[in-house]
């Protein structure tokens, strides 16, 4: 079971003067919080960072400070977060059976999701991606225009810890990924089948300021 953790963020949305990862999340940063679950984790045998480009030495030194014995390679992230997924990949070796794949910026994961993305493999499945159900009505709209109203019901939002078949996320990182919102789309392009398994409304994905000072109040 290896996780590559996707750490390669810019941080411009935070007005940040780093990268995502290495922001302030109260007493140490972002990325701390995430690397140091997974490690803790009984799931988790390996893990793979890929970081911001340049920061491949501090996050090697903060795994190191926080004990984390399971970071295998910490590799420079891409000019997308599938790009970086792409690198990580690469570092994984062709036994591992299991990829999960997480966001440094959705600090809090938790082993019971870790766990459900996993089951679900057990089960047959490809891939799973844990989910949140809608609560807001959502419109498409070209412009200002609203086009349509949306059935919220079969609506779901995805989060991250993402769980793959080794080898089918290897084939669907074969090709073009430049389009790819997250891995489970490129896997159901190829056919692949994704269980959506439930979320955790703890797993808020840090994009800008007042994203963090969610998070923040969370520890």
């Amino acid at each position: 079971m290896w996780a590559v953790l996707a750490a390669g963020g810019s941080g411009e949305r935070l007005g940040a003067d780093r990268p995502k990862a290495f922001v302030r999340l109260g007493e140490r940063v972002l990325l701390a919080e995430s690397l140091e679950r997974l490690d803790a984790s009984e799931w988790i045998d390996a893990i793979v960072v890929a970081a911001p480009p340049g920061w491949e030495e501090p996050a090697i030194l903060l795994a190191e400070e926080l004990g984390c014995s399971k970071v295998s390679a910490c590799v420079a992230g891409g000019p997308s977060r599938a790009e970086s997924v792409r690198l990580g990949l690469a570092e994984v070796p062709d036994e591992a059976a299991v990829v999960v794949v997480h966001d440094a910026a959705r600090p809090f994961v938790e082993d019971e999701v870790i766990a459900r993305v996993l089951g679900a493999l057990n089960e047959g499945w490809d891939g799973a991606v844990p989910v949140l159900p809608v609560a807001d009505t959502v419109k498409r709209v070209d412009g200002e225009r609203v086009v349509e109203t949306l059935d919220r019901t079969e609506l779901r939002l995805v989060q991250t810890p993402q769980a793959f078949v080794a080898s089918v996320l290897r084939d669907a990182f074969a090709g073009d990924v430049s389009d790819a919102s997250d891995c489970a789309s490129l896997v159901e392009a190829r056919g692949g089948r994704v269980k959506a398994v439930p979320g955790d409304p703890k797993l808020v994905k840090v994009t800008d300021a007042s994203d963090l000072a969610r998070v923040a109040a969370l520890l």
